[in-house]
This record gives structure tokens, sequence and C-alpha cells, in this order.
């Protein structure tokens, strides 16, 4: 009888743990539902604040921004000996000499101030061949920013300058390197 009574006194003791366990997640629960009754809080119809967002496209603020830009004092910041350095990231796809040859991008000899798209011996994107302006300071600073946005559908694949120094320094050596450079503003 000593098993039997073993064996019972076992069982016992697992009906108390079980019945703790159940105890205890019944406290929890019954104590977070009576509080939520307790201390019932209704939320208000209209939000106490609103945070408006507008939304504005990068392409509007590039574009305004070069609108309010002032461009002799930002091509100040820029020069031609600084442009011939940046200048090494855009001669694998383009020649600057006055001799040069089109590359995988036209040659940008006397590129300053001429109609976007006019050189006869080179094969532009549509986009390129549609817009009808010319590489003024602006333009060229909006184009250096980030090409693909600047004029969208353009085949060139470069990511763009994010210094302002650097690409009025671009900007600048390319105005040097003509057979008549502009004065500068």
């Amino acid at each position: 009888m000593c098993i039997l009574e073993k064996i019972k006194m076992d069982s016992f003791e697992i009906n108390k743990i079980i019945a703790a366990v159940l105890l205890t997640v019944l406290l929890v629960f019954g104590v977070g539902k009576i509080s939520d009754i307790i201390f019932h809080v209704e939320k208000p119809d209209v939000p106490g604040y609103e945070v408006e967002v507008k939304m504005v496209s990068a392409t509007s603020i590039e574009r305004t921004a070069e609108k309010q830009l002032d461009i002799s004092a930002f091509l100040a910041l820029g020069s031609i000996e600084d442009g011939k350095k940046v200048f090494k990231k855009c001669a694998a796809c383009h020649s600057i000499t006055s001799d040069g040859k089109n590359k995988i991008g036209p040659k940008l000899w006397n590129v300053m101030f001429r109609p976007v798209g006019s050189i006869t011996d080179y094969k532009y994107s549509k986009a390129l061949s549609d817009y009808k302006k010319e590489w003024s300071w602006e333009e060229m600073n909006g184009f250096l920013i980030k090409p693909s946005k600047w004029i969208k559908g353009n085949k060139m694949g470069f990511a763009g300058l994010k210094k302002e120094e650097d690409r009025a320094s671009v900007i600048l050596y390319l105005n040097e390197n003509s057979d008549n450079p502009k004065p500068l503003p």
C-alpha cells in the first residue's frame, strides 16, 4: 500500500501546481478586465492635434531652388582647377577638347550656351532632342544635380554632383573649354 499512497500524494501535488497556475492566469486576466471597466477611457472623435504633411516632389524642389539661385554667388563657389579634377568623372563618357570626338556621350567642347541636343553627329535620346532650351548656367547646374530628374527620359546614367562647389567648378571648366568662353555673370 505504500506505493499507492505515494502515487496519490504525487497526483495531489500536481493538482495543487496546476490549480495555482490556473488561479494566477485567471487573476491576471481578471484584474485587467476589472481595471478596464473601472478606468474606462473614451477616445475622442477628433484628435487633439493634427499634423498636416504637404507632399512635394524632389524635382519641384530642385527646380524651385534653381529659380532662386543667385548664379554669380553660385559660380563663385567653384574654380576651373577644381572643375578639371571633378570633370575626370565625366571624361569616361565625354571628350572636352576642340578636336575631341563623341564617346558614349557627346563631345562637350563649346557646350555652354549651345542648344541642348544640337550636335549633328551624335544620336541623342528623344528627351534631349525634344528639349528646346540651351545649356545656360542654370540649366547646366540643374542637369548636373541629377540628369535623370532634370530631363526625364534622357539616357545619361550619371548619378549627379551633389556638392554645389563641384557643380560650379565643372560649369566653369565647361565654359572655359570653348572657342568663345562667356563672361561670368
